[in-house]
């Protein structure tokens, strides 16, 4: 049962990043929630590691949590933020990137690849700790846009190279 427990975490980042759009994003309940689901991120590898219950399944659980978290947090908080035209463009440029990746990794692996490269790791954390600043600064969203095209700019290289490098063992590799 221990071994399940980083999954168990992955999975409560789902429900929990779900949960955030019924909530007002202004709200005390949306930053714990959020809070909540960005420590689990941080949480569910290292367990997983520690409790020697790598698998593919978690992996790939643990990019889906990403994701989710991703996309449920932009749609409560884009629609209240002040986000320069560049940086929308910048973003989009990130997620071509993104996708061109994916095809390239369907094309080299018959399948969708979620390496998970320290810069990846990076842009996640930063981007956790600086959604929150936004209101005040639009410096550290910049930085992390940054890390993110590197991070994107990478992972593509790493796909298309067959060199993909992963914190996880080789044989737990989403790409191999």
């Amino acid at each position: 049962m221990i071994k399940y427990i980083p999954n168990i975490i992955s999975a409560l980042r789902i429900l929990g990043a779900i949960g955030l759009l019924s909530l007002n994003p202004v709200s005390v309940a949306f930053w714990v929630i959020y809070g909540l689901c960005g420590i689990s991120d941080m949480l569910d590898g290292y367990l997983a590691r520690k409790l020697h219950a790598q698998s593919k399944t978690g992996a790939m659980l643990d990019s889906v949590a990403d994701i989710c978290f991703v996309v449920c947090c932009a749609i409560r908080l884009i629609p209240i933020m002040q986000i320069p035209k560049w940086l929308w463009i910048w973003a989009g440029v990130i997620v071509v990137i993104k996708i061109v990746n994916q095809v390239s990794a369907l094309v080299v692996y018959r399948r969708l690849c979620f390496p998970h490269t320290l810069a990846n790791k990076l842009t996640g954390l930063l981007l956790f700790l600086t959604v929150p600043t936004m209101s005040w600064s639009i410096v550290p969203i910049a930085v992390v846009a940054g890390v993110a095209s590197f991070a994107a700019i990478e992972e593509g290289h790493f796909i298309r190279t067959r060199k993909v490098w992963t914190s996880a063992p080789k044989h737990l590799s989403l790409c191999r």
